[in-house]
């Protein structure tokens, strides 16, 4: 399952991330991040994005993922996801400043459910990172003081205003839904 070979790098630097009218700029070490979400992996569906998975869920996968690579393993931050989405310029959308429905799935795309992870290869960030805009939200990192988590990137079911990279959503840890996901981020060995 996730290893390297299916990770890009976040290289190390300063993001300018945030809502348009609350930028702000974030200084990251280097990371490699999955290119894609974690797939479902067996069955018709194999590479389509995992769904139905709390926090929890998301966690305990990069749990056995540390174990089986002997590596930390674990979901991306906040900050983390969106800079991968956005690049070093802080476009809108993975792909830039115009939003595109045939670079993502989302209501306009009119595909109603998700589609496989490599469907948008014109979708891809600076960085090279997949369906980081539409076809499920991505639990990140964290609870906030409230407790509540937060999901990234929105989905099949969301406009082209829900899919940008600076939109996140406060969501309940514990509720597993048909539109939300995960991708991994692996920390460099020290040396």
């Amino acid at each position: 399952m996730p290893a390297l070979d299916v990770c890009v790098l976040l290289p190390a630097g300063r993001y300018t991330l945030g809502e348009p009218g609350e930028e702000r700029g974030v200084d990251l070490a280097a990371v490699a991040i999955g290119r894609w979400p974690v797939t479902v992996g067996d069955g018709p569906l194999a590479d389509h994005p995992v769904t139905g998975v709390t926090l929890v869920d998301a966690e305990a996968h990069c749990a056995r993922e540390s174990a089986r690579l002997g590596r930390r393993v674990r979901l991306p931050t906040g900050d983390e996801w969106e800079a991968l989405a956005r690049g070093p310029d802080a476009r809108p959308w993975p792909w830039g400043d115009v939003f595109d429905e045939q670079r993502c799935n989302c209501v306009e795309s009119g595909w109603g459910w998700t589609v496989p992870v490599t469907a948008h290869p014109a979708g891809a960030s600076p960085f090279g990172a997949e369906q980081m805009a539409g076809n499920v939200w991505e639990w990140v990192a964290g609870l906030d003081a409230d407790g509540w988590a937060r999901v990234r990137g929105g989905s099949y079911l969301d406009h082209a205003w829900g899919v940008r990279a600076s939109r996140a959503l406060a969501t309940d840890p514990q509720r597993a839904t048909a539109t939300t996901g995960f991708r991994i981020a692996i920390e460099k060995e020290e040396t």
